[in-house]
């Protein structure tokens, strides 16, 4: 037995997931059969009574639920539970036809108890309470909630890319993991699914309280036709045979139809995922006295009006009052009022109401938020993804991430570039539409509209895709929308990382350090250099364009001379020095002849008495001379770099650092070097000579 027994569970443990995947296909055959086949009264009573318990069933679930998703599948049990009265109409009008000469029981007890008891077995009371039923769910619910699902659907889908976004924008800020992205996106996807297929299937609905009006008349002038021409009956014997049943008939269809449809409506307006319905209802309508304690005054007022209905009003505005004076009298729960007691009743400010600035952020105009909608084949998150890793590789530390968001005060193609929320960069970008960069010497024209590039100030134009082939034979360079976007966002990063390297992203090198090199860490960090300063040492080091790439040389020269001093500059000093081989290959490349731009040896013994004795940041130099040595230097940059030459200055050591801060804004691509940050292993060909204004 116990054998038997176990058998029986296994079977029904292995073919559950199969049962349950043919439930629908059998449930549809179900319905087209009782189209077709005759159906004796006691199967149609089964149908009606199940018919009835799925509809309610229906509305249970719709008033429990939280969020629409929640009842995800509710568009298809519209369309089987509309199928399934459907089929039940024609089974029953086939059986009324049929059999209705034989008495009000002849379909079943379902339509006589529906005949008989529901209207007192008048006819025309039925049709009375039919018509006002079907007012009531063709005009009212239905009407309603088609509506509600039609703008639903169309906000869900104008939506759907600023919800993509948001979700890309928090998986990229480290808010959330990719896991849960791919959660949200689906959700997201499923949520503008859900009310585009419930704006379809209201019309099911719709179709259905028709479909009703329509059977009810057809079984009415069938029945009595039938009735009168081939069983012989009086018109008043068919009236009462036929009519009877056919009114029965319908509002037993129709009442499972009402449910359907307020199950319906109350999906489609369902606001809030906290609660369900009923206790949404209760907390939002009975949670205020002065609500309660006002209506139970009008009540009372209205039931102490002569010739009014005094017991009832005035026993309505009794249990108001008794609610009012419950609610007013309650207790706070404890936890409320220790957590805000007098926040919650004066509106005070908190410190949730404080917004931390973003790192670095993107802002985007409405236009661009295609650009990182991957349902229409937006690239920019990847685009970014890709901007902060080859930003690590190259530069030695991992940039805080980029949050994305929209912004409708910008224009509608413009974006915005923050850094610790203030702006660093501006422009515009055109969907659709490439961006033809001229890099010098292109004298062919193009139809287009002329920009400049906002990375790097090259002219260019916006093109249409069509003459991005012969842009590119003629030489230009072509880039599209999100390629402009985060070419412009990598040099931003570029030339602000020393901003970027917050004490954050400092502990956090330290950390990635300590896996690699444990004793180094332990012994330098910050026992002989305090994090502060390591963080100083950087920064100075990042402002010069020095990568940090090799952070076991700049710490290992810090432990070097850490004993010697503590001041970040000085430091930095020396760890230029030691990091003098890779300085001079990022800006030379592998060759080992440098062409640097020299001094004259007057102004170098000028500026060496002005400022090699000052703490470096130039006041003991005379403004002109600031002004055209500046001016100078940005001039025979540009020049070395019009013939492809690295731009490079070249001055003693004590001044090398107060000449780089004096030439930076002016001519951010020139490096000055120092003599000893040259490698012994590299010559040096002196080419242009700066010369003072006397020379």
């Amino acid at each position: 037995m116990n054998t038997s027994l176990n058998t029986v569970k296994t079977w029904f443990g292995n073919n559950s997931a199969l049962m349950q995947g043919a439930a629908a296909p059998m449930l549809v055959v179900a319905i087209l059969s009782m189209m077709v086949l005759p159906l004796p009264p006691w199967i149609l009573d089964t149908f009606f009574t199940f018919n009835i318990a799925v509809a309610l069933m229906v509305m249970m679930v719709a008033a429990y639920m939280l969020k629409p998703l929640d009842f995800a599948a509710f568009p298809a049990v519209l369309l089987l539970t509309t199928l399934m009265r459907l089929s039940l109409n024609v089974a029953s009008t086939r059986v009324v036809l049929l059999e209705g000469h034989t008495g009000p029981g002849a379909a079943g007890a379902v339509i006589e108890a529906f005949g008989h008891f529901l209207i007192g077995g008048n006819f025309a009371v039925g049709l009375i309470v039919f018509s006002i039923l079907v007012v009531i769910n063709f005009i009212v619910v239905t009407k309603g909630a088609e509506r509600i699902a039609e703008v639903s659907a169309r906000f869900a889908l104008d939506a759907m890319p600023g919800k993509q976004m948001a979700v890309d924008a928090d998986l990229n800020a480290g808010l959330i993991d990719e896991k849960e992205a791919k959660r949200r996106r689906a959700e997201v996807s499923e949520e503008a699914d859900f009310f585009g297929s419930m704006d379809g299937a209201s019309k099911f609905v719709r179709g259905d309280a028709v479909a009703g009006i329509l059977i009810l008349l057809i079984n009415i002038f069938g029945g009595f036709t039938v009735g009168v021409l081939q069983h012989g009956l009086s018109a008043s014997q068919a009236a009462d045979a036929y009519i009877l049943l056919a009114v029965g008939d319908a509002l037993v269809a129709q009442i499972p139809g009402l449910l359907i449809s307020v199950a319906a409506a109350m999906v489609v307006s369902r606001v809030g995922k906290e609660r369900d319905l009923s206790g949404q209802i209760v907390n939002q309508m009975f949670i205020s006295p002065r609500v309660l304690g006002i209506t139970a005054t009008i009540m009372g007022i209205l039931g102490i009006i002569p010739g009014m209905p005094h017991v009832v009003f005035i026993g309505i505005a009794l249990l108001l009052g008794y609610g009012a004076w419950a609610l007013a009298h309650k207790p706070a729960p404890v936890e409320e009022v220790a957590a805000a007691p007098v926040a919650a009743a004066d509106g005070e400010a908190s410190w949730d109401d404080l917004q931390p600035v973003d790192q670095l952020g993107l802002e985007l105009g409405y236009r661009l938020i295609t650009l990182v909608d991957k349902n229409r084949q937006g690239d920019l998150l990847t685009r970014i993804k890709g901007v902060r890793r080859k930003f690590a590789q190259e530069v030695g530390f991992l940039p805080p991430p980029v949050h994305v968001r929209d912004n409708l005060e910008l224009k509608p193609s413009g974006y915005r570039i923050t850094l610790r929320g203030v702006i660093v960069g501006e422009g515009e970008a055109f969907p659709g539409m490439f961006l033809a960069i001229n890099p010098g010497g292109i004298s062919t024209p193009l139809i287009g509209t002329p920009t400049t590039d906002p990375a790097f100030g090259l002219p260019a134009h916006w093109i249409d895709a069509q003459q991005k082939e012969a842009a590119q034979m003629a030489g230009f360079t072509v880039v599209d929308s999100e390629t402009v976007m985060a070419t412009h966002l990598s040099h931003l990063m570029q030339v602000q990382a020393a901003k970027l390297l917050s004490r954050t992203e400092t502990q956090q090198l330290v950390e990635h350090v300590a896996k690699q090199a444990p004793k180094l860490i332990e012994e330098v960090i910050p026992k002989m250099v305090p994090i502060a300063v390591f963080q100083k040492v950087l920064q100075l080091l990042l402002e010069e364009s020095v990568h940090i790439r090799d952070i076991r040389t700049i710490i290992e020269s810090l432990a070097e001379h850490a004993g010697a001093t503590n001041d970040p500059a000085e430091l930095a000093k020396r760890v230029r020095v030691a990091l003098s081989p890779a300085i001079v290959q990022q800006i030379y490349g592998p060759t080992h002849e440098l062409n640097v731009i020299a001094i004259d040896p007057s102004l170098e013994r000028l500026l060496v008495q002005a400022l090699g004795n000052t703490t470096g940041q130039g006041q003991a130099l005379d403004p002109g001379v600031a002004d055209i040595l500046t001016k100078k230097a940005a001039e025979m940059a540009l020049k070395q770099e019009e013939i492809g030459i690295p731009a490079c200055l070249l001055v003693p050591d004590q001044i090398r650092s107060a000449i780089a801060r004096l030439v930076r804004r002016v001519a951010p691509r020139l490096q000055v070097l120092g003599h000893s940050e040259i490698p012994e292993s590299h010559t040096i060909r002196i080419g242009p000579i700066l010369k003072g204004a006397a020379s």
